[in-house]
């Protein structure tokens, strides 16, 4: 059923062309971000400003309602063209960088990506839910985690072997080529043009904060998106601890923080294609709440020594924390009306990413202070706790009892009701 299931998001016109634009672009921005770092730290000497590279890339995340709320305001296709195309040419600038003189030049250019990058997945999760069946939906956002965190395992090292050869200028230009390509690919999405409504004088307000009262008047998305963001505030505090943890519980050298990275990256590659039969069978929250608990068990296990469970670790950690994102954004793709979904999903995705960095400065804090082992186990007992509270709320929902008003299968959301209950 799953493999199935596969095929027919894949010759869907639609999904199978969208999916095409993510393994390109995405090709190109995982080899820069890598890139970037080594970079600036080449020009600068800057372990500081070498770091900074990677906040410029996530702190647009903290603008998320605002511009999900600019990507439900235009043609969802006409900006995935024209946003892709305005960062080939910014990225093309980037061959004026040729000493740390002008490295702010990249810093500009990364702050603009990562805010096109906001952008750009507020109006690609609006234009999915309009356009894949809502049977498919689970099966296309775990084809496309498939196919990031498939370019996250290949591309960094395709950026890092292009810029030992020809420098930083080639693979900014690298860049800019797969984000044209990309724009190509988007302009041909066989979708219908939508006349976007005009927001009233004074109004703005209202459309920035129109995503998170949606979510916080949904019984459905509040604990998602709740539990996605206590999920991101560990992986923080686990990605800070990383190098601690491989030097002082493993004592391996530094390098071997790569092959835990890979081994999680396959993980979450193994994940994307099973979450469509998965979230088929099961309710949104226990899938998400199994999701949390295995990413929970495998942070706890690295208290333990051995190459052997280190392995295993970063496997289930790459397979279960993609499951609490995967379901949340499913659900907010079939809960959310068409003219709020984009700032609702850009909404959804601040709450969850920006706990994750401030997790990373904060444990990058606490590991000086505290044992790493202490670290992992309280986060792993943290994680446990939100799990159990989260499949908790789905067990209650499920045995509430009828009310006056009728019975509480027919006034609940219907992915919380069970696989196999109508789509709203």
């Amino acid at each position: 059923m799953g493999g199935s299931a596969v095929v027919r998001v894949l010759r869907d016109p639609t999904a199978g062309r969208y999916l095409a634009g993510v393994v390109v672009s995405g090709f190109g921005t995982s080899a820069m971000w890598l890139t970037a770092g080594i970079w600036v730290k080449s020009l600068t000497g800057s372990n500081s400003l070498a770091a900074l590279t990677v906040c410029a890339m996530w702190a647009p995340v903290l603008a998320g309602p605002a511009l999900g709320a600019l990507a439900d305001r235009m043609d969802r296709r006409t900006l995935l063209v024209r946003v892709n195309l305005a960062m080939a040419c910014l990225l093309a600038t980037l061959v004026l960088v040729d000493s740390g003189r002008t490295v702010w030049l990249v810093f500009v250019v990364l702050v603009l990506y990562g805010a096109s990058g906001v952008l750009l997945d507020a109006a690609e999760s609006a234009l999915v839910a309009g356009t894949v069946p809502a049977s498919l939906l689970a099966d296309f956002n775990g084809l496309r985690m498939t196919a990031n965190e498939g370019m996250k395992l290949v591309a960094p090292l395709a950026g890092a072997g292009v810029y030992a050869r020809f420098g930083g200028p080639a693979v900014a230009l690298l860049d800019a080529a797969t984000c044209a390509l990309a724009a190509l690919i988007f302009a041909r999405l066989p979708v219908r043009e939508r006349e976007a409504p005009r927001p009233r004088m004074g109004a703005w307000r209202g459309e920035l904060l129109a995503g998170l009262r949606r979510i916080r008047a949904s019984a459905v998305l509040r604990p998602l998106v709740t539990a996605g963001a206590a999920t991101m505030l560990l992986a923080g505090v686990n990605g800070a601890v990383t190098f601690a943890y491989v030097d002082d519980v493993l004592g391996r050298s530094p390098e071997f923080a790569g092959v835990l990275y890979a081994v999680q990256g396959a993980g979450s590659v193994a994940v994307g294609l099973l979450v469509g039969p998965l979230l088929r069978r099961l309710p949104e929250r226990v899938f998400a709440a199994g999701g949390l608990a295995l990413f929970a068990l495998a942070v706890g296990a690295r208290t333990l020594p051995p190459d052997g469970v280190a392995l295993a670790a970063s496997a289930a950690i790459g397979f279960g924390l993609p499951c609490v994102l995967i379901a949340t954004m499913t659900a907010v793709q079939r809960e959310t009306p068409d003219a709020v979904l984009a700032r609702t999903a850009a909404t959804a995705s601040s709450l969850m990413t920006a706990p994750n960095a401030v997790a990373l400065a904060a444990g990058a804090g606490l590991v000086a202070v505290v044992d790493v082992r202490v670290l992992t186990a309280v986060g792993g007992a943290a994680g446990l706790l939100a799990a159990v509270l989260l499949a908790a709320g789905a067990a209650r929902r499920r045995t509430a009892p009828v009310s006056a008003s009728g019975p509480a299968s027919e006034s609940a959301p219907a992915s919380e009701s069970g696989p196999a209950s109508p789509q709203p």
